[in-house]
């Protein structure tokens, strides 16, 4: 996700007052808005919709969720066995081996040493066992006559086993099933990135509140209308992530799906990655690579506050040109609507300062074992597709798709195709039910991915 970190063009546009927050007292929801104090004298905005529900006697209420606990655990058409092997060698290569349900290895080359994989071969899992456990190739057959005038050839070098620097093992098994918007147990979280706020997720935030899903959308702080601390260390990852878990650990419900974009993605892998029993599917937008985040080294951020005030007409006809893939006057209207992309330029220093997280590496999210859908804008012109690609094959459940007419912020310029990717992904859960010991490690990988092809996902793509 290093490439997420250029979200920060996204703040600085209109040049407008400091962020306004209502007083802690006035707190009470009004209009689905909510100010949380996440710590003393931090407080975030936070869109929180709650749909009408009939109520329900708590006895059948709690009969339902057991039941309903007892179907998933014991249906073999939704529990999913999530083992891998992941083997960090000192050149940087990185071998993952998937053992459960989804029965691919792939493994990820380098070359002259370099720490960032520049190659990616995918065998099957089977395959690989049979390459790893058979012997050197003879260049001769044995006992082979030596033609005349030529000398034997030397026996091949023996290969030494190298010692891997790191080794993780994960074994679990998972229960995946559909998200309805009538079960009161699902909760849908939307996490903007740098520079942005709540107000980015409207189109989405209401087509899934119409559905019937609990939505919880916050601004992250100095977003939006929640408090800009004058503090630097206020705005780093894990700050930020502090407050995002405490939002979780407020709203979450049993089944929770996290939806994140540019630089939110990272805090949604985080929070999968901290509360994998209650993160049931997580959708990735123009997020980028799996790779650590680092402070941005991009001289324009090293420019003083005032300096970034006077260039904020620039940023912002930069950002038009590279985040929307047109200019038109639905996209200036857009740019500017409600609190999106008004951001103060010392909040905006100290949101690219503070984007480290290097435990956010590749082997990080390859230890999540969450279905994953990728978004991608075909137009984005921050994040390339390359890095989504890596992301997909890090991944253990991951599916990519791409929307042509999209670019970063897609679920902006396409929102009717955005939700339906979306609620799709929501209400997929994997076919199992063909499962077939018999058949080979091909036919079962196969067999996982064509469940989420079957879905009219495609559909939508071609509108």
């Amino acid at each position: 996700m290093l490439t997420s970190i250029t979200d920060g063009i996204l703040c600085c546009l209109t040049g407008k007052t400091a962020n306004l927050v209502l007083p802690l007292e006035s707190s009470e929801p009004s209009d689905g808005y909510e100010f949380v104090e996440v710590k003393p004298g931090r407080v975030l905005r936070v869109r929180h919709i709650v749909p009408e529900r009939q109520p329900a006697d708590p006895e059948k209420q709690d009969a339902g969720r057991d039941s309903c606990k007892d179907e998933d655990e014991d249906g073999s058409s939704t529990s999913v066995h999530c083992k891998r092997k992941i083997t960090v060698y000192r050149n940087g290569q990185l071998v993952i081996e998937n053992l459960g349900d989804v029965l691919h290895s792939e493994i990820l080359q380098c070359q002259d040493g370099d720490l960032e994989p520049c190659s990616t071969v995918e065998v099957e899992l089977a395959d690989y066992k049979e390459i790893a456990s058979s012997p050197e190739p003879n260049p001769l057959p044995p006992h082979a006559p030596v033609p005349p005038g030529e000398q034997k050839p030397a026996p091949p070098p023996r290969r030494r086993r190298r010692k891997p620097k790191r080794t993780v093992l994960i074994d679990s098994k998972r229960v995946i099933s559909s998200c309805k918007g009538t079960h009161a147990d699902v909760a849908l979280f939307f996490v903007h990135g740098v520079g942005g706020s709540l107000d980015i997720w409207s189109s989405q935030l209401d087509f899934f509140s119409r559905l019937g899903y609990e939505v919880i959308a916050p601004d992250l702080a100095g977003h939006g209308a929640s408090t800009a601390p004058q503090i630097a260390a206020a705005f780093t990852f894990y700050a930020l992530a502090e407050d995002l878990r405490a939002i979780f650990k407020r709203y979450a419900r049993r089944r929770n799906i996290l939806i994140g974009h540019s630089y939110g993605v990272s805090f949604c892998t985080f929070l999968a990655h901290e509360y994998p029993d209650l993160v049931h599917k997580v959708v990735m937008i123009n997020g980028g690579g799996p790779t650590a985040l680092e402070p941005s080294l991009c001289s324009i951020f090293q420019l003083p506050s005032c300096v970034l005030h006077c260039l904020s007409p620039c940023l912002a006809w930069s950002f038009l040109k590279a985040g929307f893939a047109r200019q038109g006057a639905k996209e200036k209207q857009l740019l500017k609507q409600g609190n999106a992309f008004n951001v103060s330029p010392f909040v905006l220093r100290a949101m690219m300062s503070g984007q480290y997280w290097p435990e956010g590496d590749e082997v990080y999210h390859a230890e999540l074992t969450v279905p994953i859908l990728l978004v991608h804008g075909m137009c984005d012109k921050f994040v390339p597709m390359d890095e989504d690609q890596r992301m997909a094959e890090i991944l253990l459940f991951a599916f990519l798709k791409v929307i042509e007419e999209g670019s970063h912020m897609v679920m902006m310029e396409c929102p009717d195709t955005v939700n339906t990717l979306l609620h799709e992904f929501f209400l997929w859960e994997p076919d199992m039910s063909r499962k077939d010991n018999s058949r080979t490690d091909t036919e079962k990988t196969v067999c996982v991915s064509d469940a989420m092809n079957m879905l009219s996902i495609n559909k939508a793509l071609e509108k």
